[in-house]
């Protein structure tokens, strides 16, 4: 980008990436809650097969949530769904959705995740990544998607971290 802006050609390289802005002026979500503004970034010379945004950007007057890894645990502290790679991924959309909403956000307003899987098998990876996708329906972040060894609660085999950006 040769002036650093989204949505500009690359002088050396002609390289223009496709910017979707969420932001939808006038538009009140269903749950009374304002639009993102957050804008994801589709880089047009790198391939089209990830279910995700390759890039993301927020205003500069935007606030930033920083979540902790949300774990899939019930309201007691136990873990969900034991041995259920999905139902694991679906707790911890929940309990990332609640965080974001107790600091004044909502899951159009996260502009980045990381997916953690408990696994080396990638069947094991792909039946949590499916929950958070389509969690996130056309909202598609740019996300990481990492198996990893162990995770820090018995029998978790799923962590789900967030970043959005908020317009007070």
């Amino acid at each position: 980008m040769a002036n650093g802006r989204p949505g500009s050609a690359d002088a050396q390289t002609g390289y223009t990436p496709q910017v979707r802005s969420l932001t939808r002026a006038g538009q009140v979500w269903e749950d009374g809650g304002k639009p993102s503004s957050v804008q994801l970034i589709r880089a047009s010379n790198l391939s089209d097969v990830a279910e995700y945004a390759y890039a993301a950007t927020a205003p500069k007057d935007a606030r930033l949530v920083f979540l902790a890894g949300s774990c899939p645990l019930n309201d007691d502290g136990s873990t969900a769904a034991i041995g259920d790679y999905a139902g694991q991924a679906a707790a911890c959309v929940d309990t990332m959705t609640r965080a974001l909403g107790a600091a004044g956000a909502t899951i159009q307003d996260v502009i980045s995740t990381r997916v953690l899987v408990a696994s080396s098998s990638q069947a094991d990876l792909v039946a949590a990544w499916e929950v958070v996708r389509d969690a996130f329906g056309d909202h598609d972040v740019p996300s990481t998607l990492m198996g990893v060894t162990v995770l820090g609660y018995d029998d978790q085999l799923v962590e789900l971290e967030a970043v959005a950006a908020v317009i007070d």
